[in-house]
């Protein structure tokens, strides 16, 4: 095996220098393999280090696991099993705290991998061009912008308000652009919503513009950004700030106009024929626009531990009873009758001998390796569909056809045919929580459209503007930085 394709495959190796970000003050010796000065020396320095913030994104504690088991938690689909607060039982029961596991390891995580992106951006911007050329410069500044955006988006969903709450004028984040290497750089207030969102869109737009109409292989065209995962990423972002025109336009750049909605441009994208595929090794489907890879046979070890792990949350095996955190409730989307029981994806459920249902789509035992979806081609299908319908307010001809490909492909005898503008966003809506089932995106597309959080179980609604509604601000942020303000 040749040392790119290794360091493919560890992606979660840890930077070669160790940041002084103020979220790493609980350690103020720095772990240095290699000193900051020098760490751009070499094109294998660098190589290294960007792969490293794609292991930072995918630590357990943001995309590698916590990020999607949150955004499945605060829906309505699954149901608490163990009452565990390390298992984020107080994210199901709506009841977050300042100083829960979940606040602050998700905030530390988000802006120590926005911070390892920005020291990585000054390295590149100083030293880079003389190293690996202007052009591998520009790429790479890229990657890194990528994988800021996505973080910064990720903290939004659950620190502020939707976008569509005053048109982003609410207290958003603070947008951090610079590497923080020292003390002394803790205090800085809040940007609003709609800032934050136009750094992201920043940030995305650069990428486009800069990375790889397409990668050396499946297994880079699925692990590392190119230009049609900056494309697809807009799609869900303008989504989130309810920019139909924009989805669109974002959209129509890689989605061909009619059947089979395959990619245009870039890497070809299509809807895999079995979506069990898209789950099982080696996880590289044209489907998979963007997933973080997981593996057992690297050093150091790369996979998201436990208590991280989708499988560890959603999955039981039978084998190990108490062990799964979260069940299906009964009551949720697998008791829509619109879901038939021909439905290819009804076979990622699996119903133990106790009689609950249990999601198996994450099935890989500990240690846990199935990769992490971060998106895939059916999103940016019925993104697409989404805002060709609510830009006009009538039902479009071609957005119902892009999501009956969706079911379709699952469900070749179904048929969408909502009579009304809103039976079809409810069809929409119902056909986003059947396909993405356990992958994050049903608490932020309801908080998108600002809905309640529906009760399930025990755990109470929430409504916008109820406390629980967003999460308050992680003690750790709140008592290094004298200028931030809690929700």
């Amino acid at each position: 095996m040749n040392k790119r394709n290794l360091y493919i495959i560890t992606l979660g190796a840890t930077l070669l220098f160790t940041s002084a970000c103020k979220r790493e003050y609980l350690n103020p010796t720095l772990e240095t393999a290699v000193a900051a000065d020098n760490a751009f020396d070499t094109e294998f320095r660098i190589e290294s280090q960007a792969l490293s913030l794609y292991g930072s994104l995918k630590s357990g504690t943001l995309y590698g696991g916590r990020y999607l088991v949150y955004g499945n938690l605060r829906g309505e689909d699954f149901i608490n099993e163990t009452s565990n607060l390390v298992t984020a039982s107080d994210v199901w029961s709506m009841n977050v705290a300042n100083s829960a596991t979940s606040a602050k390891g998700l905030w530390s995580q988000g802006y120590l991998t926005i911070n390892r992106c920005n020291v990585f951006i000054d390295g590149m911007t100083a030293k880079g061009s003389a190293v690996v050329g202007d052009q591998r410069t520009t790429k790479y500044i890229a990657e890194a912008r990528l994988i800021r955006a996505l973080s910064y988006y990720s903290l939004l969903q659950l620190f502020a308000l939707p976008y569509a709450d005053g048109e982003g004028n609410k207290p958003g984040l603070p947008i951090r652009l610079t590497g923080i290497t020292g003390p002394g750089f803790s205090d800085l207030a809040r940007s609003t919503v709609a800032e934050v969102y136009a750094q992201i869109i920043d940030d995305l737009n650069f990428a486009e513009t800069n990375l790889a109409s397409t990668n050396a292989s499946p297994l880079l065209n699925t692990t590392r950004a190119h230009k049609n995962t900056a494309i697809a990423l807009k799609t869900r972002v303008y989504l989130s700030m309810g920019k139909w025109a924009e989805v669109i336009t974002e959209a129509n750049k890689i989605v061909a106009p009619t059947f089979p909605f395959q990619a245009t441009a870039n890497v070809p994208h299509a809807l895999e024929a079995d979506v069990t595929n898209v789950f099982k090794a080696p996880y590289t489907t044209n489907e998979s626009i963007f997933s973080l890879p997981m593996s057992s046979a690297a050093s150091p070890i790369d996979y998201p531990g436990t208590q991280n792990s989708l499988a560890s949350y959603f999955y039981f095996t039978g084998n190990l009873p108490g062990t799964t955190e979260y069940s299906l409730n009964p009551t949720g989307i697998i008791a829509n009758t619109s879901w038939s029981a021909t439905d290819k994806r009804r076979s990622l459920l699996f119903r133990s001998a106790a009689g609950k249902t249990f999601m198996a789509k994450f099935t890989a035992p500990n240690p846990y390796i199935d990769f992490v979806p971060v998106i895939r081609w059916p999103e940016v299908l019925l993104n697409l569909a989404e805002a060709r319908v609510r830009s006009t307010n009538t039902i479009d001809a071609q957005a119902l056809a892009l999501i009956n490909r969706v079911r379709q492909r699952s469900d070749a005898a179904a048929v969408i045919a909502p009579a009304t503008v809103a039976a079809f966003t409810d069809a929409l809506l119902t056909e986003r929580r059947i396909e993405f089932l356990g992958e994050g995106l049903r608490g932020p597309d309801l908080t998108r459209l600002l809905l309640p959080l529906p009760a399930k179980g025990s755990a109470p609604a929430k409504t916008l503007g109820e406390v629980g509604y967003i999460w308050p601000i992680s003690s750790d942020e709140l008592s290094l930085n004298k200028l931030m303000t809690d929700n």
